[in-house]
């Protein structure tokens, strides 16, 4: 009766120490499993709010890439011409813009710039121009019966040219801001001459603006 239960005894143990050794497999391929998890923080709940951000910010420095190289349409057919005073500088070439002119100020003070530009057709029309010129300077919009009391007219050989002058409020300390504006109509473009800066200059400036407009010409 024991040699059977002792024949018996060896396959016992035998499968006893097999289990055992599978439960240790089984514990070690879960541990080995176990750190999977440690992948989850990139896309646990506490990081969506970080995550987005490059995006964010690629699209920002796209738009502001697009916006750079979006194209204005500048006129591009005939052209005008015309005579500087020799007080005034020639400025560095500006987007957008046929020239530009320096004006100082006195002993020091600021002084005036004269941009020109020149844009295909009337640029939405005299009103809607000088009504930008007038929010630049912090001033109320006009009507169209206001704009005619307020433009003068000059003929320059075949060029008409509508003359504008405005002041913006007082900002003390702060001087304050003035245009000399001229509108001309040429070859299906319009061209705008604004001279800005304190009032003080601009006003100074006016008869040699004045005198600038009248050596307008269609350029060669």
């Amino acid at each position: 009766m024991c040699r059977p239960f002792l024949a018996l005894l060896p396959l016992a143990l035998f499968s006893a120490l097999f289990s055992g050794c599978r439960k240790n497999e089984i514990v070690t391929y879960r541990l080995v499993k176990d750190p999977a998890p440690a992948a989850a923080p990139a896309t646990s709940p506490g990081t969506p709010s970080s995550a987005p951000m490059p995006a964010a910010v690629a699209s920002a420095s796209a738009d502001k890439a697009n916006m750079a190289n979006t194209a204005v349409t500048t006129a591009s057919g005939p052209g005008l011409a015309w005579d500087a005073p020799a007080s005034w500088s020639a400025g560095p070439e500006r987007p957008m813009r046929k020239a530009t002119f320096l004006i100082a100020g006195e002993a020091g003070a600021p002084g005036a710039e004269l941009a020109i530009t020149a844009f295909p057709g009337d640029v939405g029309g005299n009103l809607a121009n000088v009504n930008r010129w007038r929010q630049q300077l912090s001033l109320a919009p006009i009507t169209e019966a206001e704009l005619r009391n307020s433009l003068q007219h000059l003929d320059v050989g075949a060029l008409h040219v509508d003359l504008i002058k405005l002041v913006g409020p007082a900002t003390p300390p702060a001087a304050p801001q003035g245009v000399l504006g001229a509108l001309v109509p040429y070859a299906g473009s319009t061209w705008f001459f604004k001279l800005t800066g304190t009032d003080a200059v601009v006003t100074r400036e006016q008869p040699a603006f004045l005198a600038f407009l009248r050596t307008l010409r269609p350029a060669n």
